[in-house]
């Protein structure tokens, strides 16, 4: 089964509502952002220095990551992104596509979530469904949903 396909199983399986917008294929959020009036959200899928350890960090398109105060609260240094052969391996796809729905593909369960405290406050997060010509609009607290019977435990941080 195609990823895509997968997420909206998925979506439908836990009963969570969706609008899909389709688009040409966009690899930021100012692409994205001529398609959906909704604020994005970057994901970004970052490792440690030895490879073993794997975050999905979700934060608001106009904030800006700060690395450094990432490592002092997850206690771990060289934090970076992580490079395309580990997106695949770990959420079955590719860069500009990455994406809360890659967890669909994560049978080990190892990619540690963290959402900036910002999302708490939004009504609607915006996810491509793991093929950056789509987007997906959920609620926020269907992300909540979505991430608990997958099984995920998420942390709050302020970026």
């Amino acid at each position: 089964m195609k990823t895509e396909e997968k997420v909206y199983e998925v979506l439908e399986e836990m009963n969570i509502e969706y609008e899909l917008i389709e688009h040409p294929e966009v690899f930021t959020i100012e692409e994205a952002r001529k398609y959906t009036s909704e604020e994005g959200i970057k994901n970004l899928f970052l490792t440690n220095k030895k490879k073993n350890k794997f975050f999905l960090v979700l934060i608001n398109e106009d904030t800006k990551m700060d690395i450094k105060s990432f490592e002092e609260y997850i206690g771990e240094k060289r934090i970076k992104f992580a490079n395309e052969k580990y997106l695949e391996e770990k959420m079955n796809t590719k860069p500009g596509a990455v994406s809360l729905f890659g967890l669909l593909n994560n049978e080990e369960k190892d990619i540690q979530v963290y959402l900036d405290t910002n999302i708490a406050k939004k009504e609607e997060v915006t996810f491509h469904p793991n093929n950056n010509t789509k987007t997906i609009i959920i609620k926020t607290g269907d992300m909540y949903k979505f991430l608990k019977e997958l099984g995920y435990d998420y942390k709050f941080i302020s970026i």
